[in-house]
């Protein structure tokens, strides 16, 4: 198990973690036309950008801007600590190999993490979606083995290159009038700090909610091939983190990275099916993609954050949340949570 003492986000409904999820309950969506991208039925594409970034800041920079800010609201005022400076260990999901990616984007988020938080470890790991869970789970296995005291764990995401708009078009997976079953690109990012609860008492830091477990399978049968996803690796992982839930718990509620593709949706029905017991009621998920986009690397830990707020202000239906994203390149990883229930602001 890891405390979570701090969660950070910003997203294209909102700067902040509680501004980002009061838009989510409340089902506002921020999806624009982009200011010239074209597709190619000759529409503006619909994207979900971050209104407070400037439309000029492209490449590196503004997956850094973006990543800093929720980097220092999960931080919060906590930064200035010394104690939990020398011992930060930063580990930061990015989305794999594609076209329109900066070459130059990990060593960037590297160097710019490194000298925002000098002498903290910073890490990438890459996974498409899932980049920003799998780097969560790996957060989680450190926390619990003693390896790490802090870990700042978190994605980075933003899909509004020209050349990943163009991409995401020509492979028939960006939404458009012409292909209602694509998705809307979005940009943002969000950071979990991960403690032990021995750690959290000796700092007098507030628990705003635990991992209880997480996992992560691979999934054969990719998306863009002939083959038949069953749901197999998301099952695996799925059934791996229920595990963790407490003699006679139930899942609350899923929140997921579905996004409007028949193959991520056709991929939950079929797990569902097996690993639905585990569940107070199977149908009962959340796909914030439907108001900020598609968020990629970021998605998990702002799904963590989504949990959290909910139990702190007093809306969700149960301790209990299940988060799972998926990676074009097959992984699929689920993690279980258990949100907190005292006041938050």
């Amino acid at each position: 198990m890891a405390c979570i003492c701090g969660f950070g986000a910003r997203t294209p409904v909102g700067r902040t973690a509680f501004a980002s999820a009061a838009a989510v309950r409340a089902a506002i969506s921020m999806f624009n036309d982009h200011p010239y991208m074209i597709d190619k039925a000759g529409e503006p594409m619909v994207v979900a950008m971050d209104a407070f970034l400037a439309e000029e800041l492209a490449g590196a920079g503004r997956f850094l801007e973006l990543g800093l800010s929720a980097a220092k609201e999960a931080l919060g005022s906590l930064c200035g600590e010394e104690g939990i400076a020398k011992q930060l260990q930063i580990l930061i999901g990015l989305p794999g190999q594609r076209p329109g990616l900066p070459e130059d984007l990990e060593v960037e988020i590297l160097g710019g993490f490194q000298g925002h938080f000098p002498g903290a470890g910073v890490e990438v790991v890459q996974g498409d979606h899932g980049g920003g869970l799998m780097a969560l789970e790996e957060g989680w296995r450190r926390i619990g083995s003693g390896a790490a005291s802090f870990c700042l764990v978190g994605g980075i995401e933003s899909y509004l290159a020209p050349e990943t708009l163009e991409w995401l078009d020509a492979e028939e997976q960006l939404h458009s009038a012409a292909n209602s079953w694509g998705f809307i690109p979005g940009e943002g990012a969000g950071f979990c700090l991960l403690c032990s609860a021995r750690t959290a008492h000796q700092f007098a830091l507030p628990v705003r909610g635990e991992i209880l477990a997480a996992a992560t399978a691979r999934e054969a049968n990719l998306i863009k091939t002939d083959s038949v996803c069953l749901g197999e690796g998301l099952t695996e992982a799925v059934r791996q983190a229920a595990a963790g839930l407490p003699d006679g718990a139930r899942i609350a509620q899923t929140i997921c990275d579905l996004n409007g593709e028949p193959y991520r949706g056709n991929e939950w029905g079929y797990a569902l099916v097996r690993v639905g017991e585990h569940f107070a009621d199977p149908t009962d998920f959340m796909t914030p993609a439907d108001c900020w986009g598609d968020l990629g690397a970021a998605s998990g830990p702002l799904f963590v954050m989504l949990a959290l707020v909910a139990g702190l202000k007093g809306y969700a239906g149960g301790p209990h949340i299940m988060i799972f994203t998926g990676a074009e390149t097959g992984e699929r990883t689920a993690m279980l949570v258990r949100g907190g229930n005292q006041e938050g602001g």
